[in-house]
């Protein structure tokens, strides 16, 4: 099975005794890494950030076109510090606040999509620990983290039903088993699990058909019965390592569980949700915005002039500008409004058990308006600049199909439709977004 060298867990349960009373600050850096490609505080991580882009940007296409793990590319984020980016500073994090984490995936989306999918997952994750989890599960994932440079995958989806619960004394196959000391025993299949090759750690939901609710738990990767298939096989998004997790009597210990079966949910643990659409909204955004510079470039530096332009510049031609500043208003509002809502999640967020259903509601509605502006910018612009660049573009070498291919799978993990008439609900009758997974 696939995992990580790095993970430092065994199948034995995650104690508090396993901390230190002092943890590794997450300016240590390992042996060999350059300092300009580690992020030691807030002020380095745009620069690094820059670094790291130019160094995924150098091999994308290439990467790209060959599919698979990106072993190599996610040591390299591993090594840069970025992977504490939202771990909270007390427990040696960089603490970052929402807007520049989004505006970090945003950044290396442009060159690298499957790699800012993989990055942000990861933040996804521990989001959820910091929703769901308690303070000990907090300061033992978080540390341990920080210290092991740790890198999480997700194998979490409430409404996959496929992992499902039974009683102790069925023997059937897909089941959540409860022993009498709180241990669970899982069985079961997850499909779209991002980021799980080569993690370290996993986010796991399962089904407890009892109580007819989720549970969530956050296991090692390398654990007895988990087996991580590299099947993705999808043609966009080609190296996010989103295939499937089959579970095999695996066995969740107590202080795993972030989220027991029948626990009642609260508006502070749904804004997990909005933190995911937000990822993907600034995903969407920056392969929109990566398009975007890619025909820039071509115009500018490899394009010929259409015959009949009479301009000696493609940058010339008015229909080529005409052109650029049709898709540039596609792209400037949606930045602006996904900025508005990484701003109001992280007002939401500073309220923390405070949060009220309007709250999450009112975010539910910031979101969703960012993420329908970054998803119809996205899959405009990356079409659309075939009509700018033209024939000549559609080269292999130049792999300019990938924004379109990555940001329409990407696109589809849930349907905008559905947003939309969220939007359309609201702006008639006030009624603000049932919380969901997805909304």
């Amino acid at each position: 099975m696939p995992h990580s060298s790095h993970s430092a867990l065994t199948s034995a349960p995650l104690k508090p005794s396993i901390l230190t009373s002092a943890p590794l600050a997450s300016a240590t850096l390992r042996a060999g890494v350059p300092n300009h490609l580690h992020a030691s505080s807030l002020f380095e991580v745009s620069a690094v950030t820059a670094e790291i882009a130019k160094t995924l940007a150098a091999t994308a296409v290439e990467r790209d076109r060959a599919g698979g793990h990106a072993a190599a590319e996610r040591e390299l984020l591993r090594d840069s510090g970025l992977l504490t980016l939202s771990i909270p500073a007390e427990y040696g994090g960089l603490g970052a606040p929402w807007p520049q984490i989004f505006q970090t995936i945003r950044d290396l989306a442009k060159v690298d999509s499957a790699l800012a999918h993989v990055f942000a997952f990861h933040h996804l994750q521990l989001a959820g620990v910091q929703l769901y989890g308690d303070k000990t599960q907090q300061r033992t994932f978080f540390t341990n983290t920080v210290n092991n440079r740790w890198f999480w995958g997700n194998a979490l989806n409430p409404l996959d039903k496929r992992v499902v619960a039974h009683t102790l004394a069925d023997t059937a196959t897909e089941a959540i088993t409860e022993t009498s000391d709180g241990e669970y025993k899982i069985n079961g299949i997850k499909s779209f699990s991002s980021g799980s090759v080569g993690s370290d750690l996993l986010t796991i939901s399962a089904w407890h058909e009892a109580s007819q609710s989720p549970l969530i738990a956050a296991i090692p990767s390398n654990r007895s019965g988990i087996q991580i298939n590299p099947d993705w096989d999808a043609f966009g998004q080609r190296q996010t390592d989103s295939g499937n997790v089959v579970f095999t009597n695996v066995i969740l210990h107590k202080g795993e569980i972030l989220l027991a079966p029948g626990t009642a949910a609260t508006a502070q643990a749904s804004v997990r949700s909005q933190v995911a659409q937000l990822i993907m909204t600034n995903l969407y955004l920056g392969i929109g915005l990566g398009a975007f510079d890619e025909a820039r470039r071509y115009s500018r530096d490899e394009a010929r002039p259409w015959f009949a332009s009479g301009v000696q510049s493609t940058v010339d031609d008015p229909y080529i500008q005409h052109r650029f500043g049709s898709l540039w208003l596609l792209l400037r509002p949606a930045i602006a409004l996904a900025d508005q809502a990484a701003e109001h999640l992280q007002r939401v967020w500073n309220k923390g058990e405070a949060i009220t259903v309007q709250d999450r509601g009112e975010l539910a509605i910031s979101v969703a308006e960012a993420k329908c502006l970054s998803h119809q910018a996205g899959l405009e612009v990356s079409s659309q600049m075939f009509d700018i660049t033209g024939a000549r573009s559609t080269s292999a070498r130049y792999g300019c199909d990938r924004f379109w291919r990555n940001v329409r799978v990407h696109t589809l993990h849930d349907p905008i439709d559905y947003k939309l008439r969220d939007l359309g609900r609201y702006v008639l009758s006030g009624s603000l977004p049932e919380p969901t997974p997805y909304s």
